[in-house]
Parts: structure tokens; C-alpha cells; sequence
């Protein structure tokens, strides 16, 4: 014997949040890096690069921006050693769904992204710059 009413023959799911949010997958335009930010390592200009390309920064507003802007300068300092910025950036990198942990709290998820060309030249090209600047910070020490 069961508790409680019987369950609707055509159940309806209720628990869908009403500010969730469906992000297009493609990478927007973006904003180029403002050169009055005095931005000096690679690490930085990449971090910039990623965030103002990718597709939560389709819906930002002029304060996000704003955000990103001072990211970037934690970011840079970061890689220029100052390695106990690294939970600052963490903390506000959350706020934008860096991760897919911090994407779920958020709601927030991607279109379907099958057949979109992953590899493309630019990548690569950052990927070794991100090498070769590691290479750098490891070996300072």
C-alpha cells in the first residue's frame, strides 16, 4: 500500500527555475583589451581574450565590464607572482560561471555544441603561449 494521492498520468515538471538562462555556445566578438589597463604578461591578455569572447559575455552589461576590467589586473599581477590573488580571481571568476560546478549554481547552461570546430589555430597558438610563460614562472623560483 502507498501513501499519499496517486501521481498525474501526464506529470508536469514544476521546478524549473523561472531565471535560468540558455546561453548560445558560439564565442561572441567581444571587446578588445584597453590599453590604458597596462596589462604586462601574456597570461593576462589570454585570460581578457577568453572572457571577452566567450558567451556570457553576449548578455553583459557596462558594470560586467567593469568587473572584467579589474579581474584582469588581479590577473595580471597573479602572473607577475603575486600568487595570493589566486582566491580573489577565483571568487570573482564564479560570479561570470567559470566552471561547471559554478555554471549549475547559476543555472546557466549551454546550447548543444556538437560540430563546432574545437581546434582551430588560434588556440594552439595560445596554448603554447600559456606553455612557454609557465615554463617561465616555474623556473623563476
Amino acid at each position: 500500500m502507498t501513501r499519499g494521492p496517486r501521481p498525474k498520468d501526464n506529470a508536469v515538471r514544476r521546478n524549473k527555475h523561472e531565471h535560468a538562462q540558455t546561453l548560445s555556445s558560439s564565442t561572441t566578438e567581444g571587446r578588445a583589451l584597453p590599453p590604458g589597463l597596462g596589462i604586462k604578461t601574456a597570461g593576462a591578455r589570454r585570460f581578457w581574450r577568453t572572457w571577452a569572447t566567450s558567451p556570457q559575455a553576449a548578455n553583459w552589461a557596462e558594470t560586467d565590464w567593469a568587473e572584467l576590467e579589474i579581474t584582469v589586473k588581479l590577473v595580471d599581477a597573479f602572473y607577475g607572482g603575486d600568487v595570493k590573488l589566486a582566491g580573489e580571481i577565483r571568487q570573482r571568476v564564479a560570479k561570470w560561471g567559470a566552471t561547471t560546478e559554478d555554471r549549475s549554481r547559476l543555472r546557466m547552461s549551454f546550447e548543444d555544441t556538437k560540430g563546432q570546430n574545437q581546434g582551430d589555430e588560434t588556440t594552439e597558438r595560445m596554448a603554447d603561449d600559456m606553455d612557454e610563460e609557465l615554463f617561465r614562472l616555474l623556473n623563476d623560483t
